[in-house]
């Protein structure tokens, strides 16, 4: 059991660094865009307990919102 704990540990580590080097040459829109997806789907499945439609609700309404933020940001 042990070693399963590990082993995810260990890619978990790895998808998060190839996750992360993917971004380096986003612009400022794509960023925020992500960005809001991500805050959008978190706070979707929360208010709807886990609900797939309300984690993809919240990713598009936070998506839209980011791109809509970024516009402002010139």
């Amino acid at each position: 059991m042990k070693s399963i704990k590990t082993l995810a540990a260990s890619a978990l580590a790895v998808v998060a660094v190839v996750g992360l080097s993917a971004c380096s040459d986003m612009s400022r829109r794509d960023k925020d865009v992500a960005i809001g997806a991500g805050a959008g789907a978190v706070a979707g499945s929360a208010l709807t307990g886990g609900s797939a439609l309300g984690t993809l609700g919240g990713a598009a309404a936070g998506g839209v919102i980011g791109n809509e933020v970024s516009k402002d940001k010139r």
